[in-house]
């Protein structure tokens, strides 16, 4: 059965789209797509995730057919947003799930939000985007440049080039109509947020744990990206999918699920046999030497 597309009014801001699955009592687990994307990139993994875990994938201001205000597109609005998703919807402290963009207004959301925050799934996650040359060119060839109507054609190279791995190319029709609905103010505000709003120095403040998935096939985030992650976050650990490219998420999306599943799951088991404060006082302060990479 397909996902059903719902509508929420966050208050004083904007109206998104979501999907949600599995047990409202459960674990809540939020995804967040990655640049141009919405909830549907999300779609290959969703049946593959337990249902035990609250599953809840997001479309995110600007993106599919979310609203798409004038202004407000910093990491720091996006993480807003999540908070007051979170709160609208009387969820408790969640699990969220970023992809690219997604993971890092993940890591801005569990920065300025710690008391919402039980952990966070980082894939294909940058520490920083400003001193990536891939990153800085795909900006000034194309994404500054861009103007409506954006070329079908430069969206599907961008999308077509994420990858490590074949997909059904159904899907990435689907993708590329999902990118197409985003104006190219949007692109181009998007973007200047992320090279602009530099999360690397707050990384040590985050307190949940913290699960990092990247493909070795990526050709936007590097691998010094991920061991960055790991210096800076404490008690981090790292998964390499070792086929995979940038959009490790469909390429194997029963893998990723399973990951997820396993995290959270974990999450929730330790979250009834112990109280935040003694999980706090107990979690690991080892930094980058504790991430174990696992193929």
């Amino acid at each position: 059965m397909a996902p059903v597309t719902k509508l929420v009014r966050l208050p004083d801001r904007v109206t998104v789209p979501y999907v949600e699955q599995g047990d409202p009592s459960g674990i809540p687990v939020i995804l967040l797509h990655g640049f141009t994307d919405s909830w549907l990139s999300f779609a290959p993994m969703l049946p593959h995730l337990s249902p035990s875990l609250h599953v809840l994938a997001l479309t995110q201001r600007g993106h599919g057919d979310a609203e798409r205000p004038p202004a407000g597109y910093r990491t720091r609005d996006f993480a807003q947003d999540v908070a007051a998703f979170a709160q609208t919807l009387g969820l408790g402290p969640a699990v969220i799930v970023g992809h690219s963009m997604g993971s890092t207004n993940a890591l801005r959301f569990a920065i300025d939000y710690p008391e919402r925050t039980r952990g966070l799934v980082l894939a294909a996650s940058f520490a920083t985007y400003r001193d990536n040359p891939v990153v800085v060119d795909f900006w000034e060839s194309g994404v500054s440049r861009l103007e409506d109507p954006i070329d079908p054609g430069f969206v599907r190279e961008f999308q077509e080039g994420t990858l490590g791995q074949a997909v059904p190319r159904e899907f990435v029709d689907a993708i590329v109509r999902e990118s197409l609905k985003v104006p190219a103010a949007v692109w181009r505000a998007a973007f200047e947020g992320f090279l602009e709003d530099d999360v690397a120095p707050d990384l040590s403040r985050i307190e949940a744990p913290v699960l990092v998935v990247w493909g070795a096939r990526d050709a936007l985030c590097r691998r010094a990206d991920q061991d960055a992650l790991l210096a800076a976050v404490a008690g981090s650990r790292l998964l390499v999918y070792e086929h995979a490219g940038h959009a490790l998420h469909w390429e194997e999306p029963a893998r990723f699920a399973a990951d997820v599943t396993a995290f959270a799951g974990a999450l929730a088991r330790e979250g009834r046999a112990r109280t935040p404060a003694e999980r706090r006082r107990s979690a690991p302060r080892t930094g980058g030497s504790g991430g174990t990479p696992v193929s």
